[in-house]
């Protein structure tokens, strides 16, 4: 049930800058800057979904700015982020029981009406909840990047309490059904590997990479489940290639990627990010 209450944010002034005007231009400059180290790369087809990492700005906000920059300008109805739990386990799926999201450049409202039904087809699997999002910062990094990229759009913030196959599956299966027929946005919030060597990082997050290029969310699953590779966000993901699948979604393409290393040149133990969107070939 949704209440009258706003989650404000919890790591603005850590996580990204907490003054509307300097937040402003920071997203503007990584914008700017997309051509310069993707160059003229076009994407011909309609955008389902996009798979962005979630660090603070100074380590992935770059990389998040290059997905968010193949959508700006576009027009979505709605936006539905689905997000790990990086603070707190809870057996289930919550989207967020109050009427909004808060971030330094506005409020966005959270879209009731997709939300009840997500809900609803969850069979008890996904609640009305404020678990996981308290102080998450894994749905709150991408606000900023939207509300730059997009026009007006209602929100449906997604935290995954548990990341077992059967809930990620059962949650794309759910948001293909409910979309279907709908002008949304699909959202991937995940980092890559956590805190190897440099070049150790770079072999468990091609493998990633790949399972993404190649659009095969159950062989990454799998890959996952048997701990050939990380991604802190990896059951999010599973569940937004499997939905954009049952969107039309029937290309994807791996627009970059890099580590914390690449960024502070501390190579000793490292975090990978990734930027990808999913699209219906046009």
């Amino acid at each position: 049930m949704i209440k009258e209450k706003v989650r404000f944010p919890a790591v603005a002034g850590l996580f990204y800058p907490d003054v509307p005007s300097i937040l402003n231009a920071e997203i503007e400059k990584m914008f700017e800057r997309v051509r310069d180290i993707i160059g003229d790369k076009e994407i011909n087809g309609e955008i389902k979904a996009i798979i962005a990492p979630h660090a603070g700005y100074m380590y992935s906000g770059q990389t998040a700015a290059i997905a968010y920059s193949f959508v700006r300008g576009k027009d979505y109805d709605t936006v539905v982020v689905v997000s790990p739990s990086h603070r707190e386990y809870f057996d289930a799926i919550s989207i967020y029981d109050g009427k909004s999201y808060k971030t330094p450049l506005g409020e966005i409202e959270i879209d009731f009406e997709i939300a009840e039904k997500i809900v609803g087809m969850g069979n008890g699997l996904i609640e009305f909840s404020s678990h996981g999002h308290k102080t998450e910062h894994a749905v709150e990094v991408h606000l900023p990047f939207l509300q730059k990229a997009l026009n007006h759009f209602k929100l449906v913030p997604i935290v995954m309490g548990d990341q077992k196959a059967d809930y990620c599956f059962r949650l794309g299966d759910i948001l293909g059904e409910v979309l279907g027929g709908r002008n949304v946005l699909l959202v991937a919030s995940t980092d890559l590997s956590h805190y190897y060597p440099y070049e150790v990082a770079i072999k468990f997050d091609k493998i990633v990479i790949d399972d993404v290029a190649n659009f095969d969310e159950e062989k990454l699953m799998s890959d996952l489940e048997q701990q050939i590779c990380e991604a802190c966000g990896g059951g999010p993901t599973v569940a937004v290639m499997r939905a954009a699948k049952k969107l039309g979604a029937d290309k994807s393409e791996v627009l970059y990627y890099c580590n914390s290393g690449d960024v502070t040149g501390d190579k000793t133990g490292v975090v990978g990010y990734l930027s990808a969107v999913l699209f219906k070939a046009g």
